[in-house]
């Protein structure tokens, strides 16, 4: 029942700063909890509790960069069962989405049990995306931040076969710190992917060959069923298609910056006209 996991700090010589890898390591642990119970408890924690029946263990070091192992344990029946209906490959699949969307970083598009899994969380997917950014994705970056070194977050699915869940850096760092500004932009885009439980999504703006997430400025269950049903409609003629033969939306949102600007995400204020 034990999922195992590796973090894997990319130290040249093997050694790390104590303070600052313990850090670290106690927000990978953090993030693993956080998401762990969400999806096999139904509720996001405001803090982890010793007392939870979703634990984390840390095991032994490994050659290599420096780098532990560790593993989430499940000590009750009921989040057991949740965890075998998910199953490991579906749970750490959600676990890097939501280890990406607290970094505002693209991700696959999610397989069809991962995505019945966010559409049963509904808002509450992005309550603990909201959580993830409070700390425990401050404190995976201390590392990162005092000593340039990577680090990585891998599901140690077999002694021999490792997958990559995360990776951060002294760069994925700056979208912790992202805030929304009140500036009100224009925007002219295509949307590219959009969950109609969340309403988070990602657009491309025109003449763009990147995404950038998308979500909207008020509560998603307060967005009218109109405004919703044109998002649908927009992704659904695009996909397939040449990018020649796209629509575009003109939308009025509000962005959500980094320090150095960079805009992350989009908060959708409404539509100005359709080209």
């Amino acid at each position: 029942m034990p999922i195992n996991f590796d973090v894997v700090i990319e130290s040249p010589d093997y050694e790390i700063d104590m303070k600052s890898g313990l850090d670290t390591m106690q927000g990978v642990s953090d993030a693993t909890r956080t998401i762990g119970e969400t999806l096999l408890l139904g509720k996001v924690p405001e803090r982890i509790s010793p007392k939870s029946s979703v634990r984390t263990t840390l095991k032994k070091t490994f050659k290599g960069s420096y780098g532990h192992s560790f593993r989430l344990d499940i000590l009750d029946e009921e989040p057991r069962k949740e965890l075998r209906k998910i199953g490991h490959t579906t749970f750490t699949e959600l676990m890097s989405y939501f280890m990406k969307e607290a970094l505002y970083i693209e991700t696959p598009d999610p397989s069809d049990k991962a995505q019945a899994v966010l559409n049963r969380l509904g808002d509450t997917a992005e309550d603990l995306i909201k959580q993830l950014r409070k700390s425990a994705m401050e404190n995976i970056h201390e590392i990162a931040v005092k000593f340039n070194y990577d680090v990585s977050v891998r599901h140690r699915k077999s002694f021999e076969e490792r997958i990559s869940l995360a990776k951060f850096t002294k760069d994925t760092v700056h979208a912790v710190q992202a805030t929304r500004r009140n500036e009100k932009l224009t925007l002219t885009a295509s949307i590219r992917r959009f969950n109609t439980n969340t309403g988070n999504g990602r657009l491309q703006l025109e003449g763009e060959d990147e995404t950038v997430a998308f979500g909207f400025r008020i509560s998603y269950r307060n967005v009218d069923f109109a405004m919703k049903k044109r998002f649908s409609e927009n992704l659904d003629f695009n996909n397939g298609i040449d990018i020649e033969r796209w629509k575009y939306m003109s939308l009025e949102a509000n962005p959500i910056r980094r320090l150095d600007g960079q805009i992350v995400k989009y908060l959708v204020v409404g539509f100005i006209d359709e080209k």
